[in-house]
């Protein structure tokens, strides 16, 4: 029989070891570590839940990696490139690729009901990935495109349609500049989304069939601005980029998602410092809370130390009945902490109860991604920093005299 944990289980069951002067002491320490451990398990949830969700609505309008002609600059009047290169195939190939499509952009006016809108119509392909433009559709739903007819569904954003007054249906002119002369297409409205993601596509991007773009730009049915390619994982973005770029060759120029969209990744990582923050905070509640408890509980005991003591147990072994005791309470609140942490995210994900500006946060409302990794993680390291910090104050347990601790009162 393990005699120290017998002691100490028999402790904690007393009461939670102590008089009425400790219960509540006790009981804070252990609502004390299932706060902290709730905070961190919400924290871990909603900061990863935030990044995910931004991310792929950047990724998913943007793709992950850009492959145009080294000679373009940032305009959207591009230099065409014929969309069978030789590289293709290698791409295709790619381990850890697994699309690829061709784009085109060209900017244009729309004008409805007296007024007018400056707007980048973005021309896609037959081989265009709709997933992400599939949920973000809010009105109506996406076009088909083809190979021998070109088709005037245009897809526009729901603030677009707000600012110009336009519905599912209508149907509207655009204007595009081409050799210093103006030329007009009419595209009706057959679907219209939103990303929430304001400034940087839907007040910008509307989508359209690209044989118009080609059409209007002259160019051939193989010429297009671009490839876009989606990757599997994005931790390893920058280095399929770099591999890209040895693919495609000198002649043309391989970016990613993240250096053109710097300022929104760089805010996404900077949330990963708030959550190390309240996560650190949280732990050193938890650790200040079961380091008093602690002290508190080994001197209640005295006597009883004193007792044990003087009956043969060692220092180390009076000290390992306090850090079981410990960890019995340790144990209690890491399991109420599961229990609000893991509850709230449940709810919150089922009812989205808790809302969010999306003019200022991109979201409707808290998102909630529960990786059981971090949660593992969380609960763990809990356990492990409490009772590494703990293994201090149980020192004071050797300073205690069998003689003087029964005389103790």
């Amino acid at each position: 029989m393990n005699t120290e944990f017998f002691i100490a289980n028999r402790i904690a069951k007393d009461n939670s070891g102590g008089s009425k002067f400790t219960k509540p002491i006790i009981r804070i320490s252990i609502g004390g570590i299932a706060l902290g451990l709730a905070v961190m398990i919400i924290t871990t949830a909603v900061v990863t839940g935030f990044q995910n969700e931004i991310r792929n609505k950047v990724i998913g309008f943007g793709t992950h990696i850009v492959v145009t002609s080294y000679d373009n600059n940032e305009s959207d009047e591009v230099i065409p490139i014929n969309k069978k290169q030789n590289f293709i195939t290698a791409l295709k190939q790619t381990e850890g690729i697994n699309h690829l499509q061709v784009f085109a952009r060209k900017a244009g006016i729309i004008k409805a009901n007296n007024e007018i809108y400056g707007v980048i119509v973005k021309g896609v392909g037959a081989d265009f990935n709709w997933n992400f433009f599939n949920q973000s559709i809010v009105e109506g739903s996406a076009f088909t495109v083809n190979d021998t007819a070109k088709t005037n569904s245009i897809i526009i954003s729901q603030h677009i349609a707000s600012q110009l007054k336009l519905k599912l249906n209508d149907t509207i002119p655009i204007f595009f500049l081409q050799n210093n002369q103006q030329r007009i297409r009419k595209f009706n409205i057959i679907g219209i989304y939103k990303t929430g993601m304001g400034q940087q596509f839907d007040e910008i991007f509307v989508l359209a069939d690209i044989a118009h773009i080609q059409k209007l730009n002259g160019w051939g049915k193989d010429s297009v601005a671009g490839f876009e390619l989606l990757i599997n994982d994005f931790e390893n973005i920058d280095a399929l980029t770099n591999e890209v770029n040895a693919i495609t060759g000198f002649e043309f120029n391989a970016t990613n998602i993240k250096s053109k969209n710097a300022q929104v990744f760089a805010w996404l990582e900077a949330q990963d410092i708030n959550a190390i923050i309240i996560i650190a905070l949280m732990i050193i509640v938890a650790c200040v809370n079961m380091t008093t408890a602690l002290l508190i509980l080994i001197l209640e005991r005295t006597n009883m130390i004193g007792i044990i003591k003087s009956l043969g147990m060692t220092d180390w072994s009076v000290r390992k009945i306090f850090l079981y005791n410990a960890t019995i309470l340790i144990g209690k609140g890491i399991i109420w902490g599961n229990i609000i942490g893991l509850l709230f995210c449940f709810i919150q994900e089922k009812t989205k109860w808790l809302k969010l500006d999306p003019e200022s946060y991109f979201l409707n409302d808290v998102p909630i991604n529960f990786n059981i990794n971090y949660w593992l993680l969380l609960n763990a390291g809990t356990i492990l920093i409490c009772l590494l910090v703990l293994i201090i104050p149980s020192f004071i347990v050797t300073k205690i005299s069998p003689v003087k601790a029964i005389r103790f009162n």
